[in-house]
């Protein structure tokens, strides 16, 4: 098989996941699999590539011969499945970049409606013979710098070979450790972007209050529709007053825990995680919400450069290997640019970030 339909194999091995199908062209025809059809395709393509004989293994000198076109395989699956895995998670307030190696990933930003309808004020406003008012629209530019992150695997290569495990599985461990990452360090982004929101567009309180979730909003909406981002703690505790809450919502509560909408806004729930294994840590922090218009900038910029790198390191008791890999990753959050008077904020100070007082 040429190495450009090794490389749409790998790819498809890598996304799917298994008891799930995935349709895949070959040979100018397009028909759709299970995730155990295409690995066990890609396991062939490898065993051919590695001198593997059932019953006697691989042929680590074929191995060896071909070992740079294994980890490339391996390397452009997880660059191709990465990145639009991170936009899938985080396209409500993040946008995702792919840039080739040396480039640098600038963001356009957005002009505000807010700034669109001063604009049409001013319009209204001027007359033939008259002094013409300047405004200027807030729309600019960022470029977020990039750096290595990386993760390992131990894999026992025959495992895959011998049909034990499938190509999914490894690259769902390295894609699970980087996303984890960037995600940790995305929550991290939107805590610090906190700083830099007005006075006025945030409130700390302990506990929910109705009227002061209601002032946040109506600054937000001035800028377009907003949609409440908080995790699922935080969603449960922003429930109205009994006298607003219909038998509707009083199911959704007992189903869901929380309430799909407050007032007409939508809320969405960010993932939680815990920092380690000792559980006593969450990495976002289940206090704060974020009011963020609908349509408006993102808050949040993420860029992936160049490709995915991978290196084996062989010297295990076990002769099994360990795959070490790395990608550059950059996250900025416009918060760098000013103030985002956009973006409203509320901190129910009786939440905690950490699980033990």
């Amino acid at each position: 098989m040429e190495f450009s339909e090794l490389k749409k194999l790998a790819v498809a091995a890598a996304k799917a996941e298994r008891g799930t199908s995935t349709t895949f062209s070959f040979d100018g025809a397009t028909e759709t699999y299970s995730a155990e059809q295409v690995n066990e395709a890609l396991a062939n393509e490898f065993k051919t590539l590695t001198g593997y004989v059932e019953g006697r293994g691989c042929d680590y000198r074929k191995y060896e011969e071909n070992k740079n076109t294994i980890f490339a395989l391996i390397e452009q699956a997880i660059s191709e499945v990465l990145p639009p895995r991170i936009e899938q998670n985080y396209m409500r307030f993040a946008d995702v970049q792919r840039i080739p190696q040396g480039d640098k990933a600038v963001f356009r930003l957005k002009v505000t409606e807010f700034a669109k309808r001063r604009a049409r004020t001013f319009v209204t406003r001027v007359g033939l013979a008259g002094r013409y008012e300047v405004f200027m629209l807030d729309g600019a530019s960022m470029e977020v710098q990039t750096g290595a992150i990386g993760s390992a695997a131990r894999i026992g290569f025959e495992e895959f070979l011998d049909g034990r495990w499938q190509f999914s599985d490894f690259t769902s461990i390295i894609l699970d450790q980087m996303d984890y990452f960037i995600y940790a360090e995305v929550a991290k982004a939107l805590e610090a972007m906190v700083e830099n929101i007005p006075d006025v567009n945030k409130a700390t309180v302990a506990g929910f209050d109705e009227q002061t979730m209601d002032e946040l909003l109506a600054i937000a909406d001035t800028y377009g529709k907003a949609a409440i981002y908080c995790t699922q703690e935080f969603a449960a505790k922003m429930i109205p007053s009994e006298a607003r809450i219909s038998e509707k919502m009083k199911d959704t509560l007992w189903e869901k825990g929380w309430l799909l909408t407050y007032k007409g806004h939508e809320v969405i729930i960010l993932d939680q995680s815990l920092v380690d294994e000792t559980n006593m840590e969450k990495v976002v922090d289940p206090a704060q919400a974020y009011i963020i218009p609908v349509g408006s900038e993102k808050p949040i910029k993420v860029v992936f450069e160049g490709q995915t790198h991978i290196r084996e390191i062989t010297d295990n008791d076990d002769w099994s290997t360990d795959m070490q890999t790395y990608t550059k990753v950059g996250i900025g959050t416009v918060a760098s640019l000013g103030k985002l008077n956009w973006i409203c904020a509320y901190r129910n100070s009786e939440l905690k970030k950490a699980t033990r007082s």
